[in-house]
């Protein structure tokens, strides 16, 4: 019996799956200041000597206040209560940030398992939002500063009550 040869891959379906494969690389790649960073031996002309730690900046935007939310959160992920939704409320309150403002998303699921993903906010003014996420499937803690949604929430869906 005789085999045909198979048809030649054109240049068109090699580009196109060339493209595929970069938008699906790109969709995966973090997001934000993508400017690389000075190499360990050399110094940065505007780093300065020490850093100093965050502070809440009251009469400031949300952008000013994300150093402080971020290292927040940094510092309950890398506590034993990393999971749990009251630890990363409370301890934003406890830095000066609005409860009143605030969304945190449930910490158990239905059947009462861990959550995969664990959300929180601090609604910003009348426009802006400092979200939080934690969990497994994030690998590290995730901050930024978003619009807010209709209503001035944060988060989409159901979250939980702060009535603690």
């Amino acid at each position: 019996m005789l085999r045909r040869p198979a048809p030649p891959v054109t240049r068109a379906v090699l580009a196109a799956g060339a493209l595929a494969a970069l938008l699906a690389l790109a969709s995966c790649a973090p997001q934000g200041d993508q400017s690389p960073s000075p190499s360990p031996g050399t110094p940065s002309p505007s780093a300065p000597a020490s850093p100093e730690a965050p502070a809440y900046v009251a009469d400031g935007s949300a952008a000013d206040n994300l150093p402080l939310f971020t290292a927040v959160t940094a510092q309950v992920w890398s506590s034993d209560q990393r999971g749990a939704g009251r630890a990363y409320i409370d301890a934003l309150i406890a830095a000066g940030f609005d409860r009143a403002a605030m969304q945190v998303t449930q910490d158990v699921t239905t059947v009462g398992n861990a959550v995969e993903s664990l959300q929180f906010s601090v609604a910003w003014g009348e426009a802006e939002c400092l979200i939080g996420q934690v969990g497994p499937s994030t690998g590290e803690p995730v901050t930024l500063v978003m619009p807010q949604l209709d209503g001035g929430r944060c988060l989409i869906g159901t979250t939980r009550a702060i009535d603690w």
